[in-house]
């Protein structure tokens, strides 16, 4: 058989399996997120964790630090001056939302004005979650949900009329209540620990690599698995199909129709029970 045929077989569907995993190593679309994630040599301080794989840019980790940034026009300081050693735990949060590229299972959509994904159920670990609350308890905060409810009339977020400030550990009562609670959901307390390989790590060593990377493609093969999780991978690659150029469109109703001709001449070696 002629190599012509086979080498267009072969160049279509390389062509039609999608470049990237749809879960894995992505940057959800938000506001301020990258197209795609890749390096980042000057992420500032608290961010810089992700430097050599990040969806954010060296501008937006730098503004994360910030009491009062234009990413989100959000003060921490809305009872008071919060903490240092509260403030670097949202810092860290904000870090980690930014700049992950290991948030894909959990990358959700939603119809908002400035984002149309989110994160949801992120499995954080037991240590981040309970040093996160331990570490702010003492501060003070006039909401349980942060991401709605404000007063927004100054252009920044003020608390709601005939609300209170409290302490932290009044609003918040246990550790699954803070980190549950206060971004709506966005993750999920567990008790799963830091390198078990089963939990997202805000706070981790960059010399002994990403950890995260790990956990990511734990929960997409868990996802495949799962009936809801077939439907929605499978939806992901359609759209990747569907975003070809037309010059491989128009190449794979001919691929298909010399598939058959090519697996007669070569000969299938059980690849046709796959």
């Amino acid at each position: 058989m002629a190599a012509g045929p086979v080498l267009l077989v072969l160049l279509a569907a390389s062509m039609v399996l999608p470049a990237r995993d749809p879960l894995l190593n992505i940057c959800m679309d938000a506001k301020h997120h990258k197209s795609k994630p890749g390096p980042e040599g000057k992420l500032h301080d608290q961010c810089s964790p992700w430097k050599d794989n990040a969806c954010c840019t060296a501008n937006t980790s730098s503004e994360a630090h910030k009491d009062q940034s234009y990413l989100y026009n959000f003060n921490w300081n809305h009872c008071g001056v919060m903490p240092p050693k509260c403030k670097r735990h949202f810092i860290q949060d904000t870090c980690l939302y930014e700049c992950s590229p290991n948030l894909g299972p959990w990358i959700d959509q939603v119809d908002s004005t400035w984002r149309r994904e989110r994160i949801l159920h992120v499995p954080l670990c037991k240590e981040d979650c309970e040093e996160w609350w331990e570490d702010c308890r003492d501060s003070v905060t006039c909401k349980e949900n942060w991401h709605k409810g404000w007063n927004w009339a100054t252009g920044t977020n003020r608390c709601p009329w005939g609300s209170m400030c409290r302490p932290f550990s009044k609003v918040f009562p246990r550790p699954k209540d803070l980190c549950e609670r206060i971004w709506s959901n966005s993750y999920k307390y567990t008790t799963e620990r830091r390198g078990s390989g089963r939990c997202i790590q805000m706070w981790f060593d960059p010399a002994q690599g990403n950890p995260n990377v790990v956990v990511a493609k734990y929960f997409a093969w868990k996802k495949r698995s799962s009936p809801d999780g077939v439907e929605e991978v499978a939806a992901k690659r359609d759209q990747a199909v569907y975003a070809l150029p037309w010059s491989v469109l128009v190449l794979l109703p001919l691929a298909l129709v010399l598939v058959p001709e090519v697996a007669r001449g070569c000969g299938s070696h059980g690849w046709g029970s796959l």
